[in-house]
């Protein structure tokens, strides 16, 4: 499982290095006009949620409070239970966790029932959508079903007074990385929604300072 871990460290290692080229990039370019425009339509099909570092879960054992508990996805991905020590959460949805609990417990109980109840929501990083740069608040956000670029930037507090918010760019991790401008400017300040754009899990958008 070790290996496991180690091999997921790669991306994110990747992301930072990313990260980090992309902001040296904005100060000796200062706009992404160049690039294309992002779909407006780009809507992520229903899907069930990954539970992820730092989750809080609330697990219940049907007819068994003892064992019921409620707990924080540790770092490294995995929760500790009475009578079960370590059992892997992160990745998984909340139903499939309850299986893998059902089945460590029935080593001990006779036919447990658990029900795993996502209490407090962070995502895996992968999945999560991160803002930098010129952002009243850049930070790392949790995707949601039907997010919006509009909703992304009301959690970022919108541009600082320096932002180049029309030379903003969007990176889509799950299209490998490809570049898209977007009109944060537009959107935010003129109230222009056709600027409006869905969200992806794994989107980075990159706000860089005004030369003006």
């Amino acid at each position: 499982m070790m290996n496991k871990w180690k091999f997921a460290a790669k991306p994110q290692r990747a992301m930072v290095a990313f990260f980090a080229f992309a902001l040296l990039s904005l100060a000796g370019c200062g706009s992404f006009q160049n690039y294309p425009a992002a779909p407006a339509a780009a809507a992520t099909p229903d899907r069930l949620y990954k539970i992820g570092p730092l989750d809080t879960l609330n697990i219940v054992v049907w007819r068994n409070q003892d064992l019921s508990s409620i707990v924080t996805v540790r770092p490294d991905g995995r929760i500790s239970l009475p009578l079960v020590e370590d059992v892997v959460a992160a990745g998984r949805n909340p139903a499939d966790l309850s299986r893998e609990i059902e089945k460590a417990l029935a080593k001990v109980i006779r036919d447990p029932v658990v029900t795993v109840i996502v209490n407090t929501f962070q995502g895996l990083p992968g999945e999560q959508i991160r803002i930098v740069g010129e952002a009243t608040r850049p930070q790392s956000v949790s995707f949601r079903q039907n997010t919006t670029l509009l909703d992304v930037m009301i959690q970022a507090g919108g541009l600082t007074d320096f932002a180049d918010g029309n030379g903003a760019v969007l990176v889509r991790g799950s299209e490998e990385g490809k570049q898209y401008s977007i009109r944060l400017k537009d959107l935010l300040k003129r109230g222009d929604i056709s600027a409006n754009v869905d969200m992806k899990p794994g989107d980075i958008i990159i706000v860089p300072q005004s030369w003006y």
